[in-house]
């Protein structure tokens, strides 16, 4: 429970799993965006 309360408190793991929110955001954007645009195209052929 102490190794707990100390990576909660910790601004660095607060930091580091924020950017890695960030990132897996952007990844999921760019995959939402990639699929869609390549659905549209192989409808117009």
């Amino acid at each position: 429970m102490n190794l707990l309360s100390m990576l909660i408190n910790d601004p660095v793991v607060m930091f580091s799993f924020g950017g890695i929110a960030i990132m897996l955001g952007i990844c999921a954007f760019y995959l939402y965006y990639f699929i869609t645009h390549i659905q549209e195209d192989s409808k117009k052929h």
